[in-house]
């Protein structure tokens, strides 16, 4: 949320690299042809008890203003839906700011609304914003 300290960044992808440590987290990310630049990248956390090894959380969906409209976002999913399919995963979730353009996204790839929860958080606008959830079943 703007304006971002670049301490708490810092601090976040730091626990975005103990989380792949520990093998609890996967972290895709798409580049520029000749390698040097970031487009996007997006996460999936695996859940960890022995009763929900089939699913993952889909999380942070990012595609860099200027590489939007390409395809990205989509690639970066269709990745992560194939490596979650590797590791065993075959129910995916996920949440995103209802009304977003996001969810066009993911109702285009088969993700199945569930609801939405309202005053979820807190948007960089200030206000409090509802969450649409999402869940998709994969196939072999």
């Amino acid at each position: 949320m703007p304006p971002l300290v670049a301490a708490e960044a810092h601090e976040y992808w730091q626990s975005v690299v103990a989380a792949m440590d520990a093998g609890h987290r996967v972290l895709l990310v798409a580049r520029t042809p000749d390698g040097n630049q970031l487009l996007g990248a997006v996460q999936l956390d695996l859940a960890t008890r022995p009763n929900s090894l089939l699913r993952a959380e889909v999380s942070k969906l990012l595609v860099h203003t200027r590489a939007r409209r390409q395809g990205i976002a989509r690639q970066l999913m269709e990745a992560l839906e194939a490596q979650a399919q590797q590791l065993g995963r075959s129910t995916l979730i996920l949440d995103t700011r209802h009304g977003d353009e996001a969810e066009l996204l993911y109702q285009s790839m088969g993700y199945q609304f569930v609801g939405a929860i309202p005053a979820y958080f807190i948007n960089y606008d200030g206000q409090p914003h509802a969450t649409a959830v999402y869940y998709k079943l994969l196939t072999s």
